[in-house]
Formats: C-alpha cells, structure tokens, sequence
C-alpha cells in the first residue's frame, strides 16, 4: 500500500497537519495506536496562544470553530504561598492572548474536519525502515505495513520514527507530576475550590509544587510536581490508590488544607506522569523522505508550549507541502530549517521556566515573571 503522506500519530501536531494539507488538497493518512477517538481521556485544558497555535488553526481554516469551544474567564491566574497566603492574583480580563479550551474537544474538531477514514485506528507503530529512494515502510503491531514517499512522525516522546533521523532519545529531568482531580468542586470541595480560584493557581516551593487549573463543570484538575528520583516513585505503590495519595501528601506536611486537599481528596487514581525532555536545540541532518513534529522533534518540559508547538509545526510543515507540489524535499528542507531555530528558543523557555516555578526561588522567581520584575 502506497500513499503520499503518511502520518504517525493522530494527536494535535499530526492532525493539524493533515488538516492543513486537505484544506490544499493534498490527500494523507494518520496510523493512531489507540483503537478509537475515545480510548482514553485527551488530558485537561489546553491554553492556545496567539502566537503559534491560534495561527496554525487559522492556517486549518478552523479559527471560528476553535473560539467556539473558548472556556471563558479561564485566562485568570493566582500564586499561594504555601500556607494558603495570596501572593498574587490576575483576573481574566478578557484581553489575554492565550484562551483555554479542552484539549479533547479541540482534538475532536479537527477530527471532524478530516475526509472520513483519513486516521486509521489501531495501528500501532512498530518496526520503521528505509527503503531507498526517500521511501519508508512501517510495519504495524498487527502485521500490516505502510510504504510511503513522505512519512511524518507524529508520534510523541517516544517516537518510533525519531529513529530514522536521530540517536536522541528523552531523557529524565529530575522531576514528575502526579495528577489528581476533583469533580463537582464547588459543591464538593469548596475549600480547595476557593483556593484554586477561576483559572490557573499556583503553589510553589523549592522542589515541589500544587498546580491546579479549573476545567468544564467544576472540575479541578492537579499536577502534584515533586523533585524526585525516578527510585523514589518506583517504590511508591500506584497500584494501591489511597497509600500512593498518603505518600505523597506527606511530601506537603505542613501546607494548608485547602490545598492538600487537592492530593488527599482526589476522586480519581494519582496517575505518575514522570517529566522527560530531548537535548536542547536537537536537530538532524536531512534525511529523504521523512521528518518530525511536535514532542517527536522537541520534547522538553511543560511550559504550556507544547500543544501549541505541535499545532505550529503541523501547520507550517503542510503549508511548506503544498508550496512546494511534486519537490517534497524542498519542502521538507524549508521545514526543518525554521523548525530548529524555533524549538531550540523554545526548550530553553521551557528550561527557564522550570527553573523560576521549582527553583530555589520559587515562588518568588515565577511571581516576578508574572509582574514583569523577573
């Protein structure tokens, strides 16, 4: 089987870019793992910024559709000392360039907005060769296989296309989160309701932090960030919810309740989501036939940037396509040259950023970059 582009990975970068080469008519097919659009939940709430993702939908032709999905007031943001003080807060004014919206209603539009049968479910990626003359055969877990002239990978930190470009492969920063939600949390939990306020709240010291965001329908949505080796996590028991919940709130003996409650009252399992990340400034030499986006090129640590980026490069890899009809290798080269100048400016934001949330200054360094005084 033969197609003309061949996308690994039918997340937000992958899509975007099969999105972007309908709207120019050029025809592509996207290889998803997961067995449908709802195998698993899509995370929580995605902030898209002006910058880069809102540009890249307006590129898909879906900017109309994409403000209709605009959780308002979402934009606000607080930062709690850890007794619960208010060190700062900024309301939602309705003039910030960065709206959230639901990662998984966002992955549902451009899913509506592809030719049907365009993502083929179930198809895990396993083994990825070259074949010569800028073709690649990918041989799914369950025995079929794609050749193509252009494939994509699509495919995430862990990518199986990576391979074919590069010897990086992530590599942990030293920390994880643990993620925790709470439903129904102003009728529920209203203490750590109040605390977590509109929007985004942040509650940091050295090493560790609280990191909450209110979604769609009262629910809270926590990111516990610990400074830990990966050992430290192993010995803990995920498997036994309420003794994982007990050890880590340990780790925040002392903090106000209304924001340990946040750990101890989850209403779902803690999920470990350990924290890894690509060199800094990682880039390949031209390859025929192939390419990257999204974490498969640039993962590094959350920064809020990452969605965003995968959007971006989605987008401008299909615009450089259907710029260059029958010269995919010119299109490929402009691509990449753009790309690795802006993901490199962007992992060392992100290194930044880490930095000024869990660094020794915390939360005193991130407040300053909220008021412009960093």
């Amino acid at each position: 089987m033969t197609t003309h582009v061949t996308i690994i990975g039918a997340g937000l970068g992958g899509l975007t870019l099969a999105r972007v080469l309908h709207v120019h008519g050029i025809p592509a097919a996207v290889y998803e793992a997961e067995s449908s659009p709802a195998a698993r939940a899509q995370g929580g709430m995605l902030d898209i910024h002006d910058h880069n993702g809102q540009p890249a939908l307006q590129a898909a032709g879906l900017i109309e559709e994409f403000r209709g999905l605009v959780l308002e007031g979402r934009q606000a943001a607080r930062a709690l000392a850890p007794d619960g003080t208010v060190l700062f807060e900024e309301p939602d004014d309705g003039t910030g360039g960065r709206p959230e919206v639901m990662r998984g209603e966002l992955r549902r539009m451009l899913l509506d907005s592809l030719p049907a049968g365009t993502v083929r479910w179930g198809h895990k990626a396993g083994n990825v060769r070259a074949l010569g003359d800028s073709r690649h055969e990918v041989t799914f877990a369950d025995g079929t296989s794609v050749v193509t002239s252009l494939l994509v990978g699509a495919d995430g930190a862990w990518s199986r296309v990576r391979p074919l470009l590069s010897d990086a492969t992530p590599e942990y920063v030293g920390m994880s989160f643990i993620e925790t939600y709470l439903f129904d949390a102003d009728t529920r939990h209203p203490a750590g309701a109040k605390a977590v306020g509109d929007g985004a709240m942040y509650a940091l010291a050295p090493g560790k932090a609280i990191l909450a965001h209110r979604e769609s329908g009262g629910t809270l949505h926590t990111y516990v960030a610990l400074r830990k080796p990966q050992e430290w996590f192993a010995a803990i028991d995920f498997t036994d919810p309420p003794a994982a919940i007990a050890r880590i709130a340990r780790e925040f003996d002392g903090w106000a309740p209304e924001l340990t409650t946040l750990i101890t009252d989850s209403d779902t399992a803690p999920v470990l989501r350990p924290l890894n990340t690509l060199p800094s400034g990682h880039r390949w030499d031209r390859v025929p036939g192939v390419t990257l986006l999204g974490d498969a090129a640039h993962l590094m640590p959350p920064s809020g940037e990452g969605a965003n980026l995968a959007m971006y490069d989605g987008a401008e890899l299909g615009k450089a396509i259907a710029a260059h009809p029958g010269d995919p290798e010119a299109a490929l080269t402009e691509y990449e040259q753009a790309l690795f100048p802006r993901s490199a400016a962007e992992a060392a934001d992100a290194a930044h950023l880490h930095e000024l949330m869990f660094g020794d200054d915390a939360p005193h360094s991130l407040i300053g970059m909220f008021t412009g005084h960093e």
